[in-house]
């Protein structure tokens, strides 16, 4: 989601209080279940390790745990993981795979649109309902190549095939997401 993102883009970053954590762990824990099951939560985003919520232009905020973004919100949205997390753990999230031919509208930021979803390369791996988080993947890849919010159920993804299916977080930036700009390090400068 941070193409362009740069240090001075941080209007903020603060250590929350531990109210605050414990508010967006439970958040994350209630919108991931795999990974209060599995322990995992425990390594990713430990109850007495201090965090840091940084934010961002277009009402973005980051979760930062040793200086490694770990989750990302726009305003009240919903907490997704940063693609570095998700290629760690890609089993949090419900999956869903695009075809081909979306991959490079996909990584421009668009909406991937049902036809996507539902071609013979594509494939629903789980079934989700309305505003749901998932990982979107490519088909032959591995890894994910976006998170996105499902617009309508995957049964009327089926039904319809036309509209939007899943919704990357929007920002006015043309977004691709956290781990991008920590890979760079611009979220480490401006931490320290």
């Amino acid at each position: 989601m941070f193409r362009k993102f740069a240090p001075e883009d941080i209007s903020t970053q603060n250590q929350v209080k531990s109210s605050v954590q414990r508010a967006i762990r439970s958040k994350v824990c209630a919108s991931y279940p795999s990974l209060e099951e599995s322990g995992a939560i425990e390594h990713i985003f430990p109850k007495k390790e201090s965090a840091i919520v940084a934010k961002l232009p277009d009402h973005l905020q980051v979760v930062i745990v040793h200086g490694t973004p770990l989750f990302f919100a726009q305003r009240d949205g919903p907490w997704f993981p940063t693609l570095r997390l998700l290629h760690q753990y890609p089993d949090m999230m419900k999956k869903l795979r695009a075809d081909v031919g979306a991959i490079k509208f996909v990584l421009s930021g668009a909406h991937i649109m049902c036809p996507g979803l539902t071609s013979p390369g594509a494939t629903i791996h789980d079934e989700v309902d309305a505003d749901t988080p998932v990982a979107i993947y490519a088909e032959g890849k591995e890894h994910a190549m976006a998170v996105g919010l499902t617009k309508m159920s995957t049964k009327d993804m089926r039904e319809l095939n036309k509209g939007i299916g899943p919704q990357p977080p929007r920002s006015k930036r043309a977004a691709k997401a956290p781990s991008a700009a920590w890979r760079r390090g611009r979220i480490q400068r401006a931490i320290e």
